[in-house]
């Protein structure tokens, strides 16, 4: 069977089509980004995890794929979209030959991804779902009309910095937030972000790592 690679996965239309129209229907019903730009973040920051905790080059290439594909499945629903991800991506891997094995791999991460349903369970998925979660940033606010935002929209909106830290002797995974809180309270903040933080946090274990948040330099997990 013929080894497909990350290089391969973002030229191919049938994907870019169904990341387009995801991204698209999630618009039209007032989610945040969800482009081609949070799939190629969530691919190279998954490989950033992998390399910087030393993992082989196969289990990156995995997780690059899974991470640009992980949310194909919103072009058919938002709902259960890491289910419908999963298939989508099994069919479309199936159809460019890549070996059932790797195959399994990343379908599973994909299917895991989304906190309502799923959870890290093995290296690849927890990469990808550290860096899906930790895609916190105020240009995946649409609207510039502050009329409009719900309070998924102004939690991202009010978000100025974001940087995730990987420290590998000491076995540590780190996002920091600088959030301004004219616009975001601490406490809406977590309302909506704490399930996924939550995952972020089983998914260091994977790593044998512990995963730290922190807010405006305090400590929150």
């Amino acid at each position: 069977m013929a080894q497909i690679l990350y290089k391969d996965i973002i030229k191919n239309k049938e994907i870019n089509e169904f990341i387009k129209k995801g991204d698209a229907n999630l618009a039209t019903l007032g989610y945040t980004e969800h482009s081609k730009t949070h799939c190629t973040l969530v691919a190279e920051r998954a490989a950033y995890l992998l390399e910087k905790f030393g993992h082989a080059d196969a289990e990156i290439e995995l997780a690059k794929i899974a991470g640009y594909m992980h949310d194909i499945g919103n072009a058919i629903n938002r709902e259960h979209h890491a289910e419908y991800g999963a298939l989508l991506a099994n069919d479309i891997l199936r159809r460019m030959d890549m070996p059932f094995t790797d195959r399994a791999t990343i379908i599973s991460a994909i299917g895991h991804h989304d906190e309502s349903t799923g959870g890290a369970v093995d290296i690849v998925s927890a990469a990808m779902i550290i860096a899906d979660k930790t895609d916190v940033r105020r240009s995946r606010v649409r609207s510039r009309d502050k009329s409009t935002y719900d309070i998924h929209d102004w939690v991202n909106y009010a978000v100025t910095e974001a940087n995730l830290k990987i420290n590998r002797e000491k076995r540590q995974i780190a996002l920091e937030l600088k959030i301004d809180e004219k616009i975001c309270t601490m406490y809406e903040y977590f309302d909506i972000f704490l399930g996924r933080m939550q995952m972020c946090r089983h998914g260091a274990e994977l790593f044998g790592a512990k995963f730290k948040l922190t807010a405006n330099g305090s400590k929150v997990l």
